[in-house]
């Protein structure tokens, strides 16, 4: 089974950031001129989507973080058909850090992805808005 993966890429998502402070990270990167385009929580930690033309950060609050440079936790790449993707980089024998597709109900309708570990132990999330 070959799925060309880029086919059902659509560009850059986000790039997480974890926080133990959620609030002075909003206000320092409105301060840049970022937007707030998404508030909400996932298990009790608040998250905000901010962004700036075409970058969006997911910041989100960590009980504790590293609070050193190179502290990004993941990118995510924005995706169509999820699954197929997931199925065939399961058949590449790629590192697939969750079990399963999951789901959250962030934006409209919610969202699905799953999270693999590239070859220099960097985290890439696959990302899909459920329109």
């Amino acid at each position: 089974m070959e799925v060309l993966i880029n086919n059902y890429c659509m560009g850059i998502q986000h790039i997480g950031i974890p926080t133990i402070n959620i609030e002075s990270t909003v206000n320092f990167y409105e301060q840049l001129g970022f937007n707030v385009v998404l508030r909400t929580q996932n298990k009790n930690q608040n998250v905000a989507f901010l962004e700036l033309k075409n970058l969006i950060i997911e910041a989100y609050e960590e009980s504790s973080t590293p609070q050193i440079s190179g502290a990004i936790d993941h990118f995510s790449i924005d995706v169509t058909h999820i699954e197929a993707i997931f199925e065939y980089l399961q058949v590449l024998g790629v590192k697939i850090l969750d079990a399963g597709i999951n789901q959250l109900p962030f934006w409209d309708k919610g969202i699905k992805y799953f999270t693999i570990l590239g070859p220099n132990q960097e985290k890439i999330e696959f990302c899909e808005i459920i329109k």
